[in-house]
């Protein structure tokens, strides 16, 4: 995976707007659990591959995918850690009285 990504705590209100579009949605999904290039993506989503690298975009800078070269292909991933780290930050920012820990 990218060596680069480094832990960072959830802005929330980035997370919010990433996942929020509907695209970025059906990309995390089919992204879920397996590697996935661009081009595999355009394909299962019937999306123009500048839309797709833009919302590509948006998701790896919120840290929601990861992404792996491979000779010339880069290959994506959802970074299913940052999603939940994600889900029960903002679980915490509306619910205080029902804190919840995370794991390191």
């Amino acid at each position: 995976m990218d060596i680069n990504m480094k832990p960072r705590s959830v802005n929330t209100v980035e997370f919010a707007k990433a996942i929020a579009d509907e695209t970025r949605q059906k990309i995390m999904g089919i992204c879920c659990c397996e590697l996935l290039s661009v081009n595999d993506i355009v394909a299962k989503i019937n999306v123009a591959q500048p839309t797709v690298s833009h919302h590509l975009k948006i998701l790896k800078t919120a840290g929601l995918v990861r992404s792996e070269r491979r000779g010339k292909q880069v290959l994506y991933t959802l970074n299913q850690e940052r999603m939940a780290e994600g889900c029960c930050q903002v679980a915490v920012n509306f619910a205080p009285e029902h804190p919840v820990e995370l794991k390191d």
